[in-house]
């Protein structure tokens, strides 16, 4: 809270490399929304990406962690004047940099009523916010959860606020090791999103344990973090940026293989899907999956945007979904 709410006042006071949006092209439509948002909410921004997933018309979006807001104004956009985007964040200060520019953003995006609400709470206690159990559509979250302690928890309750095939999507740090007692207590490594980054392979045992669908890898690059001293101290751990999707897949569907047809004409990508870091769907062209990512298409808000067809890939037999 004291890192984020009083010692960095801007994105240039941030002392290393770790939480710096990386400098992919972005979308158009992306780009025209970012213009939109107000020069307070975007100097107050730190992330290590971009967390746009995609589909995303009416959707109910949860951003843990949102800060000083700008993710949410930027979805807010992108879910249209029937959809809606709540933030929740532990630092006041963030907060109530968000809350200020509500009434900028609706008169800027010509909404009626505002489509988005800001609480000052943990994202391992979403219920002391009054979150119902399966309220949202989708959960985002950027460069957030290294920072909360029980990252089960986490991922606990965000599980518990989806829909029955709701997302998780969201960027954060992983480290190539479990960190030491040092690294963990250090306050700078801390506020940095590094020493509370999570050994990645343990993303993959608590997502099952929660009961997610196993972890889909959309992007990850490597983090620099550009300061000798804490360089020093980190040692041979590596740390990298990734961003993941995580299904709430329930009991009940074809858990088969199939093959997809991307119908093609979600905005943004109209004639390719680049859905993770091993499954791109182009329009009209046929698709092998596995029975994981069949359940996920099948189940989720993706379902009415592609041809599913479980059986043998020679004769397609089985139900067409």
């Amino acid at each position: 809270q004291d890192y984020y709410g009083k010692e960095l006042q801007k994105s240039e006071d941030l002392k290393t490399n770790a939480c710096i949006t990386s400098t992919r092209p972005l979308p158009k439509l992306v780009r025209d929304a970012l213009e939109r948002i107000h020069e307070e909410v975007v100097a107050r921004y730190y992330g290590c990406g971009l967390v746009i997933p995609e589909c995303l018309s009416s959707c109910r979006i949860l951003d843990l962690g949102s800060g000083s807001g700008r993710d949410c104004y930027l979805l807010s956009q992108l879910v249209g004047e029937q959809g809606h985007v709540t933030g929740i964040d532990m630092t006041k200060g963030q907060v109530e940099v968000a809350k200020k520019h509500i009434a900028y953003h609706m008169d800027k995006f010509g909404y009626r009523k505002p489509n988005v609400e800001f609480f000052h709470g943990y994202m391992e206690k979403l219920g002391d916010a009054g979150l119902a159990d399966e309220s949202y559509d989708i959960v985002i979250s950027n460069c957030v959860i290294n920072l909360a302690p029980d990252k089960r928890a986490v991922l606990q309750e965000a599980f518990r606020v989806l829909k029955p095939g709701g997302e998780m999507y969201f960027s954060d740090v992983y480290a190539s090791q479990r960190l030491s007692e040092t690294i963990r207590k250090h306050r700078v490594l801390w506020g940095e999103c590094l020493a509370g980054a999570l050994y990645w392979r343990d993303l993959y045992s608590i997502a099952e344990e929660v009961g997610f669908s196993p972890p889909c890898l959309v992007t990850a690059s490597p983090i620099t973090i550009g300061n000798k001293e804490l360089e020093g101290i980190v040692g041979d751990c590596r740390f990298v940026s990734a961003t993941f999707r995580l299904f709430k897949v329930l009991g009940g569907s074809c858990a088969r293989p199939a093959q997809v047809i991307y119908n093609g004409g979600i905005v943004g990508h109209e004639r390719e899907l680049v859905f993770d870091a091993n499954f791109t769907f182009k329009e009209g062209e046929v698709v092998d999956v596995d029975a994981e990512m069949a359940a996920i298409l099948q189940n989720s808000r993706f379902a009415e945007e592609f041809l599913i067809q479980t059986g043998s890939a020679a004769g397609l037999q089985g139900c067409c979904c």
